[in-house]
Order: structure tokens, then C-alpha cells, then sequence
């Protein structure tokens, strides 16, 4: 409760003292201007979903609106029951179909080919709203407003407290698995996909909660204008309220509140204050500017800066990492926990591997080398589901995951990492070790891997982390999800021998510690022994050695390999 307050507390108090102070001190036009940007605001958290969150190039939001709208004025001409505030939802449900129709086509194009996918669709709706008057046009029958907010200035209210519902509705769907996951989308589906995360659902869950907040919008604004015309919802206005979100941050409350203001009053408030109207043309070019130096919007980057700020004091007072004990790596338990029969990966007329086998022992290590172009990676690829086609079969645990998707073969305890981290830099640790475990931990259970892994505490953000903690937070997360394989691929880049060698030493205790196998690649051959109790070598996709890691790695053509030798022949 007390979270709860500290978090919601200002704002809450600035909606109730805008909704009792703003409609006082307010002449008609700028209340009705007010209303406008409360509107315009509620069609941003639409955008702060699909684009701020997901990370997906929509440009089709306000013909969800339109949506909403027709929804509301339908409703109105018919005299339904229920009155505005249920027409309301109905136009936002009736938007979801339309929306998650829309996002499939994001299940397998995205970016740019994405993008003139939905301003298609904008551009129909423009066509269909231009030849098709909206309801009660005709008539002249304007929507009827529930009596408590029949006034403008009461139905500022009403608008105000809808924004502020859709805002605390969305941080909390962000708070969960749904939510994080859309942070997953924006920076790497591959990640997504490699720590269970559905990216089909997460996709068409975020275009229809966008659809749905955008169709209540339209519906606000039937409610305002009392009726509506296509140019409302016209397909440049799409245009230009995903440019001002992209640059505000609207996934961000006050990105919303900013972007609804700057969308719906600016050029009034120029007019007002007597300015010349290109110093809005202005405004949005600076903002363009800094957007594309810092990478990220105004609101994600004011907020970043106080989370380092806050977070130095943390860094400061961080206790070291204990190091760990030199251990003999120990082969593991009974029996193979992942088992790899026969697998074979073809490029055209590439054979990357050829007829592969590998065992990963219950509570070992394993290692995975080989010199570059060995087919290491092809073959982490392959058993995770990321190879498109492969011929033999993998196993984990007795279960065969052949036909899975990625994210299925993660969900069932196969994780891996990536050469190059992708991890949202808005994040804490501590969100990002959640986000990747599928569940909510406990704070004592995410400073126990943190500090095993000598990563700082779980408050600090990615965002201050260097290259080389930032692959360590990588580890520590595969190992907090508690899997039964982590699979992890170069782990050790970036960092200087001393730390390669502590973090092997480290890897080596990970099974005991937290019951998970690993199967380690990596170039390091210090770090494989300190880690691994046993390793597979490859060359040119096939396994030139196999079984304990000193012998393995004094064995002739292992050496021949790396130092790229041609073997004597011995008689």
C-alpha cells in the first residue's frame, strides 16, 4: 500500500487538483481545449502500448479511434441503453477484433514492411470514412452526455479520471508477464523467444489493449465534439501522433500527458501567447534532434538520468563479489540431462554440422569449442529452436523437443544467451531477472544470483552497467529462471583474463548451487577449465573429440585444430 502511494500518490494528486482547479480558473474555450488534450492524451497511451512498449511501427491508431467513435454515435442514434460511459467500453471492444486482425501480419514482417502494412489500413479507413458519413450526421443527432457530465467542464472530469484509469490499468499490465514482455519485443525477439516469451501473443496482445485504449478515445472525442467527421481521425493525423510519440515517450504517464498537450494545444497556445506558429515546427525538429542522438525519448531519457543518479550511491556501496574457490570440475550426476543424436544443419549446399552428437550430464558443465567457422553457434541454434531445418533429434530430460518453437523448448527448461546482449537499458536488474525467469522473485532470491555473478544490486539499471557486467547480468538471469540446460555462448567476451577466469570458476558451481547444467562455448581455454567437467570439440561441423576436458584438450587433433597444423602420420 505504502508502494502504491509513493508511486501513485503525486499524480493522483495533480489529476484531482487539475479536474477542481482547471475547470474554475478556466474560461469555456481553454476548458474545451483542456478536453481536447485530455483526448489526446488517452489516443497517446494508445501509441505508448503499440509503439512506446512493443516496439512496433503503427500507423493506423486513430483508425481504431474511428472505430470507437462510430461504435459511440451508432449507440446514440439507436437511444441504446447504458448511456455514454458504457458506449464507451463497447467502442474499445469493438476495436480489439480489428486490432489483433491488424497485428497479425506483425507476426511475420516488421519495421519498415510493417509499417506500410498499418498505414495501409489507415489509408482504407480514410477511403471508407470519406464515402460513409458517420452516425446521426445525417440527423444532426449529437451524442448525449450522462447527466452528471453534461457540462464541458464536468465532462473534463470524466475525461481526466478515464486517463487515469487507463494509466493505472497499464502499469499494471506492465508490472506483468504480458507487460514485461513487450520490453523483450522492443529490443530482440530472438531474446524473447529464448526466455519462453510468446512473441505471436505478446505481439497481438499489445495491438489489441492499443486498439481497445484508442477506440475509447475516439469514443471521448464523439463525446466532446457530439459529432465527428472523418477528418478527425484522417490518416495524417495517425502520422503525426506516432512522430510526436516517438519523440515524448507516451508509454511514460507524463510521455502521455506531454504528447496530449503538445498534439492538441500547441498551435493555440502559440496563437495566444502571440509566437510565431513555426516555433512548434521548431520545438518538434529539436526534439527529433535529441531523439536521435540519445537513442531514446524525451520522457525515457529524463527518467533514466534520475534512475543513474539514484542508482550511484548503490554502485558506491557495493559490496565485492566473494571469490570463488578454485574447484576440480566435476563431470556431473547420473545420467544426461540433454541429449543430441545425429544433428545435421544445411545451408544450401553449406553442411555447417554433419551428423552431431553431444551429451550434456544432470548437474555438469560441458563444454563446446572449437575454432571459428566450427558450427558452435549453428549448433546452440539448432538445438534452441532457432534453425529453421535440421535433421537428428534432440532430447531434454526424456522429452523430445523437436517440433518446438523457441520459446516452447525455453519454457520446458532450455535456455540460452546470446554473443550480443540485448537487454532494455530502462530496466533495474532485478526487472530484467523477473522478465527473463517468467516469474516474480523474490528480492533475496535476486541479490543471491547478482551477487554470485558479481553484478551490482538489483535497484542499479542496465543502463549505467558496462559491456562486460551487462553479459554477466545475461548469465545470472539464465541461471535465476532455474532451467534445466543453460546454453551459454561466449559469456566470457569483453572481459579480462582475471575476470574470465572468475567467472569460469564461478559457472563451475553453478549446478550445485542452483541445479542447473550448463553447456558452455566458448574460446577461453582457461576458462573451460575452470568450468567444465567434460567437452565436445568441433571442426569444420563435426565432433573431432569428446569426454574430459584435460584429456580432450592434450589430445593431438584438438591442438592441430586451433593451431591450424596438419597431424604427422605415425607408423
Amino acid at each position: 500500500m505504502n508502494t502504491l502511494l509513493r508511486t501513485w500518490g503525486p499524480g493522483l494528486g495533480l489529476a484531482v487538483a487539475a479536474c477542481v482547479v482547471l475547470p474554475l480558473a478556466l474560461p469555456p474555450y481553454w476548458i474545451y481545449l483542456a478536453i481536447a488534450a485530455v483526448v489526446s492524451g488517452v489516443l497517446m497511451q494508445s501509441y505508448g502500448v503499440i509503439v512506446g512498449r512493443a516496439g512496433v511501427m503503427s500507423l493506423c491508431q486513430m483508425s481504431f479511434a474511428a472505430i470507437g467513435a462510430w461504435v459511440v454515435l451508432r449507440l446514440n442514434l439507436a437511444d441504446a441503453p447504458g448511456g455514454l460511459l458504457l458506449w464507451l467500453v463497447l467502442g474499445g471492444l469493438a476495436a480489439v477484433p480489428v486490432g489483433v486482425a491488424i497485428g497479425l501480419p506483425a507476426l511475420r514482417i516488421r519495421g519498415v514492411n510493417l509499417a506500410v502494412v498499418t498505414l495501409g489500413f489507415a489509408v482504407s479507413t480514410d477511403i471508407v470514412l470519406n464515402a460513409n458519413q458517420f452516425p446521426g450526421t445525417t440527423e444532426l443527432k449529437t451524442v448525449v452526455r450522462p447527466g452528471l457530465f453534461s457540462s464541458d467542464a464536468a465532462y473534463f472530469v470524466l475525461a481526466m479520471t478515464v486517463f487515469v484509469l487507463i494509466a493505472i490499468g497499464l502499469a499494471l499490465v506492465n508490472r506483468t508477464r504480458i507487460g514485461r514482455s513487450w520490453l523483450e519485443l522492443r529490443h530482440s525477439e530472438r531474446a524473447a523467444a529464448a526466455h519462453g516469451i510468446s512473441v505471436a501473443r505478446s505481439k497481438l496482445t499489445a495491438f489489441a489493449i492499443s486498439a481497445f485504449i484508442a477506440g475509447i478515445g475516439g469514443g471521448l472525442m464523439a463525446g466532446q465534439l457530439g459529432l465527428v467527421v472523418s477528418g478527425n481521425f484522417a490518416m495524417m493525423q495517425s502520422l503525426a501522433l506516432f512522430a510526436v510519440a516517438v519523440l515524448i515517450g507516451p508509454h511514460n504517464t507524463e510521455g502521455a500527458v506531454l504528447g496530449g498537450i503538445f498534439g492538441a494545444v500547441m498551435a493555440t497556445i502559440l496563437e495566444k501567447l502571440r509566437l510565431p506558429q513555426d516555433l512548434g515546427g521548431i520545438l518538434f525538429g529539436a526534439m527529433a534532434i535529441f531523439a536521435l542522438r540519445s537513442g531514446v525519448s524525451q520522457t525515457d531519457f529524463t527518467r533514466a538520468r534520475k534512475r543513474a543518479r539514484n542508482a550511484r550511491p548503490l554502485l558506491a556501496a557495493a559490496v565485492p563479489a566473494e571469490e570463488p574457490a578454485p574447484l576440480s570440475p566435476a563431470a556431473g550426476g547420473e545420467g544426461n540431462v540433454l541429449e543430441v543424436r545425429g544433428l545435421s544443419v544445411r545451408f544450401g549446399q553449406v553442411v555447417a554440422l554433419d551428423g552431431v552428437d553431444l551429451t550434456v550430464p544432470a548437474l555438469g558443465v560441458c563444454g563446446l569449442i572449437g575454432p571459428n567457422g566450427a558450427g558452435k553457434s549453428t549448433l546452440i541454434s539448432a538445438v534452441t529452436g532457432f534453425a529453421a531445418r535440421y535433421e537428428g533429434s534432440v532430447v531434454l530430460a526424456g522429452e523430445p523437443l523437436d517440433r518446438l518453437s523457441p520459446s516452447a523448448r525455453a519454457r520446458r527448461g532450455l535456455r540460452r544467451t546470446f554473443q550480443t546482449t540485448a537487454i532494455a537499458s530502462e530496466l533495474t536488474q532485478e526487472e530484467y531477472l523477473a522478465i527473463v525467469a517468467g516469474r516474480r522473485l523474490r528480492r533475496e532470491e535476486s541479490e543471491e544470483v547478482l551477487r554470485f555473478f558479481g553484478c551490482p544490486p538489483g535497484e542499479v539499471p542496465v543502463s549505467i552497467l558496462d559491456a562486460g557486467t551487462r553479459r554477466l547480468l545475461d548469465v545470472a538471469a539464465a541461471v535465476a529462471a532455474r532451467p534445466k540446460v543453460a546454453l551459454l555462448d561466449e559469456p566470457a567476451a569483453g572481459q579480462s583474463a582475471a575476470e574470465s577466469l572468475r567467472l569460469g570458476r564461478r559457472l563451475a558451481q553453478v549446478p550445485a548451487r542452483f541445479g542447473v547444467s550448463i553447456l558452455l562455448v566458448e574460446h577461453d581455454m582457461d576458462l573451460v577449465r575452470a568450468a567444465c567437467g567434460q567437452v565436445t570439440v568441433l571442426d569444420f561441423g563435426h565432433v573431432i573429440a569428446s569426454g574430459p576436458t584435460l584429456d580432450v584438450l592434450d589430445a593431438p587433433a584438438v591442438r592441430a585444430a586451433y593451431l591450424g597444423t596438419v597431424l604427422e602420420e605415425t607408423s
